[in-house]
C-alpha cells in the first residue's frame, strides 16, 4: 500500500509543495517495528501515471509479490527548471553551460531533520541506523553514496544506481575520499553496460570510486548491468540485486 500526501521544503522551495509518499508492506502492523528505506525521485518509484517518462520502478508491485517487510519513504524532486539537479548533487558543475549549484547538503540536512523524524514518527519503524538505508539513480543514486558517506550515523545501508559521479570530471568524489564509514556498511552501485557511452570519464571514475569503497571497508556490491540503460525499465529490473545485497529479503 503506498500513501501519498503534500509537503513543503521551506529550506529550499519555500512554501511550493510536492508530493511525499509511503510505502508500508503486505501485512503492516502498527504493534510491529519495520526497517525503512529512504529514496529520492519518489514520483517515479510506485505508478506509471506518475512517473516522468510514464514507466516507474514498479517498486511497490515487487515488494507486494515478494512480501518483504520494509517501509519505503520518499519525496517528489524539484521540477522547476534545474531544480532537480541542484538538489540532487553535493558537487556544483556545469551542465549544457549552465552552472548547477549544489544543494545536496541541504537536501540531506532537511531530510535526516526534519522528514526522517515525521516519519518515524508517524510509521511504525525501526529508526535506529542499523535499520535505515537510502537509495536512488541517476543524481539521486550519486547523492545515496553521499548519504552513506557524509551522513552514515544514520544510514548503514545504501543503494546507488547508475550514479552521476561524472559531475566530478572524472575524479572520485571528495565526499567519499574524507568520508567515515561504519564497518557494517552495506553499499549496493551499479551501472548500465550500454550507459558508459552517455559520459565518457563514467567508466574510469566508477571502478576508481569502487575500489576507494573498498578500501575504506565498505561491503560494497558492485556490477555491470549486462545491457543496461540509464531508465526506469533498467532499474526496476535491479530491485532485487540490491535488496538481496542490503538484506532486504523476500519472505515469499
Amino acid at each position: 500500500m503506498v500513501e501519498s500526501w503534500n509537503i513543503t521544503i521551506p529550506q529550499l522551495t519555500k512554501n511550493r509543495e510536492r508530493k511525499a509518499y509511503v510505502y508500508l508492506p503486505v501485512g503492516y502492523n502498527e504493534n510491529e517495528r519495520y526497517p525503512v528505506m529512504y529514496m529520492f525521485d519518489g514520483h517515479n518509484l510506485f505508478d506509471d501515471g506518475e512517473a516522468t517518462y510514464g514507466k516507474s520502478w514498479g517498486l511497490a508491485d515487487y515488494l507486494d509479490y515478494t512480501q518483504t517487510q520494509l517501509i519505503v519513504a520518499a519525496v517528489e524532486c524539484n521540477q522547476i527548471g534545474n531544480g532537480r539537479l541542484e538538489e540532487y548533487t553535493p558537487i556544483s558543475f556545469t551542465d549544457n553551460g549552465a552552472l548547477i549549484k549544489s544543494k545536496g547538503k541541504k537536501y540531506m540536512d532537511w531530510l535526516v531533520k526534519s522528514f526522517k523524524p515525521y516519519i518515524d514518527e508517524c510509521f511504525s519503524t525501526l529508526p535506529d541506523r542499523k535499520n535505515t538505508a537510502i537509495g536512488g539513480s541517476s543524481m539521486g543514486g550519486l547523492m545515496a553514496l553521499f548519504a552513506v558517506s557524509k551522513y552514515n550515523r544514520y544510514f548503514s545501508r545504501g543503494a546507488a544506481l547508475s550514479p552521476s559521479l561524472w559531475v566530478g570530471g572524472g575524479e572520485i568524489p571528495e565526499f567519499i575520499k574524507n568520508g567515515s564509514f561504519g564497518k557494517d556498511t552495506l553499499l549496493y552501485m551499479d551501472y548500465g553496460s550500454r550507459e558508459f557511452s552517455n559520459h565518457s570519464v563514467q567508466r574510469e571514475v566508477f571502478a576508481d570510486t569502487a575500489a576507494e569503497l573498498i578500501k575504506k571497508n565498505v561491503m560494497l556490491t558492485s556490477r555491470i548491468v549486462p545491457g543496461g540503460t540509464h531508465s526506469e525499465a533498467s532499474w526496476e529490473k535491479q530491485i532485487p540485486f540490491f535488496m538481496n545485497a542490503l538484506g532486504f529479503l523476500p519472505e515469499n
